[in-house]
């Protein structure tokens, strides 16, 4: 530190110990107050790549089909499903949810319609009389569950293959506040970035996006209550059945719980070993008090920061609290460890002059650590997830408020604390790290021939890494949401939802058996060596032929499902307009796709128009011609429309949409290659336009934020390297001192990766982070050590001796931390969360790798070379 700021920091400060602390002690009240504002985000949309053209398709979609959020409860019966033992509860279970607030629908087995139980016509299921069901008492049950495990609509959907169990979807009410917010939202940042605003509309811009937020965590409020309802309602049919509640909302709900249970927990824990690693280490109730008391404020202060602006924290920002107070610890533990070291040189030294000395030595590398773990947690900031850029700005903040703090809080603490025991620091024994320092004296050849066989192991481990990850992974299989998973895989379907939107060939060429002359063979043609493709009759009918005002039936059998992955429906538009969709080619179109989706090994339970289409010749006989398809399209009961056509077909887009749930818990899932091919095959086997073909889905969305994370984050942490190097030649003065310094942090990031890829532990957002925390946090310790070579060498210019006693001084601040580090990330295994407890036993090998270079590696590149010219 120069001389004029350590004036200014000594009257401002340590001249006013007492006043300095009251001052900090006001600014932990006020930060206290605002600690009931912090609120936890777990919103799919805040995991979101932002600006990703896919998520507006993927709203654009939504919006389309009327979409509404859902929530799952799987039924299975000790009884037979359709027995009375186990209908009458599911009938009262599904009652009871109808009632709660914010429920819009209910479906069970109860509700939907029998076409087989006994088959019925078209003509009547285009007449109004309402459609058998199960609420009929002279309903055949033995036949209706034929139906529901042979159906092409309710098999693996509705009910297992196997009879045994049913779903239950509770459709949720779709919250048309929360999307024209959003839709005003993304108008105003698309017309900002396009053209720019103008200060009104900046302005808006501004009120749209704090009302957006404030409405967002009334939402998820909401929601998480309504979760809860659900929970106990079906606890209470537990003697009935086996239940499992599934669902995005439930995910969202629990994955909020266990953020919160894990910031409970890891920051008690953690206090915890801090208090015991501090005694074990310093044995003097001042050096556990204080460094405690330090690292508190500096979480308190930046928790407060996040209630004050209403900054939320998500499932990966949380992290940062566990980071930060670890951060906090290094920067007071080093204060600590060089006061200590310059009272055990001159016991009976001042104390004031002591302390100043320690700030004075202790500024310049404190700084220069605080800086590079910026610049590593800056890089998460051009990731385009909110909470990867969140967490950056968290640490960059945090690490800021951390070493002010430290500077104010340890100084004026020892100067305040009354006199106690004189200092007896020779008496604590040989440093630990002194055995390094005779490793790397004694061991240089096996060291360098261990690293570089350590480098051609991470190297195959790099290459062997995978930007993939299963959701369910995420979950530890006690949990509800792993169960509830594996079993809507195994026995209805599958999970993740992805949707494909075919757009008609040519919407602008005459409608196959509209045009003065041909017929369906006009259209557009399918690929001819597509081995999906039926020949068919050729079919043709006049517009003429239909009624322009026919009626709809009412919905005599309750609630509809909703058009989404589990979802069966919304409402009928009630004019008729012509398809390219309900015509032979139409048909052939959509039986193929369907056909070739159905067939890859990842996918579980696939719906489209194509269903539809096998009831109606289930019904009929193969035989069904353009006429029966335009009365599909045209002349279907409202109720069964919404179970029929309008989740699979967009009249005023000309769209045919297929919706998949695929098969989560496959060991063969590998997303973007799946998307890749289905897509190819697709384009290839249809013979259309690639632009014709679009996928969306959250598999779509989730795959894109895993892509986005690899390349941004990977080819950023080169930028970072760069940038820490040019900041170690600023301090250190010697390029080649600079390279040997950064060594081993490459190391240790480059190791943490190779081990995730030997492992078979894939990059997602969670582990995409350790990299950052590496260089972060692990740089410090490298700074530190040769800030302080650079003093002790100048004494006598002998590498050998100054690496003893740079790792007998600085280099037990360096253990102690490591040590305080590694078991406090420890704590991290205990979540329920998988990807906190890797990201927790990953930051472990991270740091402990880290330091292990920096007392082993580094000293022996030092010693070798000898970059500070040479010995005396």
């Amino acid at each position: 530190m120069s001389h004029s700021l350590m004036n200014l920091f000594e009257r401002a400060v340590l001249k006013r110990p007492v006043l300095s602390l009251v001052i900090v002690a006001v600014l932990l009240l006020a930060a206290g107050s605002q600690l009931s504002k912090i609120k936890l985000d777990a919103s799919a949309d805040s995991l979101m790549l932002q600006g990703d053209p896919a998520l507006d398709f993927f709203r654009e979609v939504s919006s389309e089909y009327s979409a509404e959020d859902f929530l799952l409860i799987t039924w299975q019966p000790e009884a037979a499903l359709l027995s009375d033992a186990s209908l009458d509860p599911l009938k009262r279970m599904a009652d009871e949810l109808r009632e709660l607030d914010g429920v819009s629908s209910v479906l069970t087995v109860w509700d939907v319609p029998l076409l087989e139980s006994p088959p019925v016509t078209l003509s009547e299921i285009t007449s109004s009389d309402p459609l058998p069901s199960l609420r009929d008492a002279g309903v055949d049950r033995d036949l209706a569950l034929k139906e529901f495990t042979s159906s092409p609509i309710y098999s693996e959907l509705l009910v297992s293959r196997d009879g045994k169990l049913t779903a239950v979807q509770i459709n949720l009410q779709r919250d048309e506040h929360y999307f024209d917010l959003l839709a005003q939202r993304e108008a105003l940042r698309l017309a900002r970035s396009r053209d720019g605003l103008s200060a009104t509309e900046e302005a808006e811009l501004e009120q749209v996006e704090i009302a957006f937020k404030a409405y967002t965590a009334v939402m998820l409020e909401r929601q998480t209550k309504l979760v809860a309802q659900v929970r106990e309602i079906s606890d209470r049919y537990r003697q009935y059945a086996q239940l499992f509640v599934g669902g995005v909302p439930m995910i969202t709900a629990d994955m909020v719980s266990f953020v919160r249970s894990d910031l409970a927990l890891f920051g008690s824990a953690i206090l915890g070993v801090m208090i015991l690693v501090l005694a074990v280490i310093f044995r003097r109730v001042r050096w556990v008090v204080i460094p405690l008391l330090t690292c508190s404020a500096s979480v308190t202060v930046m928790l407060g920061i996040l209630g004050l602006f209403d900054w939320r924290m998500t499932v990966i920002s949380s992290n940062f609290v566990a980071v930060l107070l670890i951060v906090s610890l290094a920067i007071a533990i080093h204060l600590i460890v060089r006061f200590r070291e310059l009272q055990a040189k001159d016991p009976s030294g001042e104390v004031y002059q002591l302390v100043r000395e320690t700030v004075a030595q202790m500024a310049v590398p404190c700084a220069y650590t605080g800086i590079t773990t910026i610049v590593a947690f800056m890089s998460l900031v051009v990731s385009g997830i909110k909470p990867v850029i969140d967490f950056g700005w968290m640490m960059t903040v945090g690490v800021m408020v951390a070493l002010l703090l430290a500077f104010i809080m340890v100084p004026c603490m020892i100067l305040v604390w009354p006199k106690g025991r004189p200092m007896r620091y020779a008496a604590e024994g040989k440093p630990m790290t002194l055995y390094f320092a005779a490793a790397a004296d004694r061991y240089r050849r096996s060291i360098i021939v261990g690293t570089l066989a350590l480098c051609a192991l991470v190297l195959v481990g790099i290459s062997q890494l995978k930007v993939e990850n299963r959701f369910i992974d995420y979950f530890k299989d006690t949990t509800e949401i792993y169960q509830g998973m594996e079993l809507l895989d195994s026995r209805l379907g599958g999970t993740i939802p992805l949707d494909i939107v075919l757009t008609a060939p040519d919407e602008t060429a005459p409608l196959p058996g509209l045009e003065q002359q041909g017929s369906a063979e006009d259209a557009p043609p399918l690929a001819a060596d597509d081995p999906f493709l039926e020949e068919s009759e050729e079919f043709a009918f006049s517009a003429d032929e239909f009624g322009a005002d026919d009626g709809f039936a009412d919905d005599d059998w309750g609630d509809d499902f909703a058009s989404d992955s589990f979802d069966f429906g919304a409402p009928a538009g009630a004019s008729f307009k012509p398809s390219y969709w309900f015509t032979q080619a139409g048909m052939q179109h959509v039986d193929a796709a369907h056909r070739l989706v159905d067939a890859q090994e990842e996918t579980g339970k696939v719906l489209s128009l194509s269903t539809t289409f096998a009831v109606v010749k289930k019904l009929m006989g193969d035989d069904i011609g353009s006429v029966e398809l335009a009365l599909v399209q045209k002349s279907l009961p409202e109720d069964i429309s919404a179970l029929m056509v309008d989740p699979y077909f967009s009249a005023d887009k000309e769209q045919a949409r297929i919706t998949v749930r695929v098969m989560e818990t496959s060991e063969t899932l590998r997303r973007d290659a799946f998307l890749k091919h289905l897509h190819s095959e697709l384009v290839k086997t249809l013979g259309v336009a690639p632009e014709q073909v679009q996928f969306t889905g959250m598999l779509v969305l989730y795959n894109n934020v895993l892509q986005s994370l690899f390349k941004s984050q990977i080819l950023t942490l080169g930028a970072v390297f760069v940038a820490i190097l040019l900041m170690f030649i600023v301090l250190f003065r010697s390029f080649s001192l600079a390279i040997f310094a950064l060594a081993p942090n490459i190391l240790a990031a480059c190791l943490v990766l190779g081990s995730m890829g030997l492992l078979g532990i894939p990059l997602d957002i969670m582990t995409i982070t350790i990299a950052a925390i590496v260089v972060g946090m692990g740089v410090d310790d490298c700074i530190h050590y040769v800030y302080r070579y650079k003093r002790e060498f100048a004494l006598d210019r002998n590498y050998r001796e100054a690496m003893y006693r740079s790792h007998g001084s600085i280099g037990r601040g360096m253990f102690y931390t490591t040590v305080t580090v590694i078991i406090g990330f420890a704590m991290l295994t205990l979540s329920n969360f998988n990807p906190s407890i890797y990201f927790g036993l990953l930051t472990v090998l991270a740091m402990a790798s880290a330091v292990i270079g920096a007392l082993l590696l580094l000293p022996l590149l030092i010693v070798l070379f000898k970059p500070l010219g040479p010995e005396q």
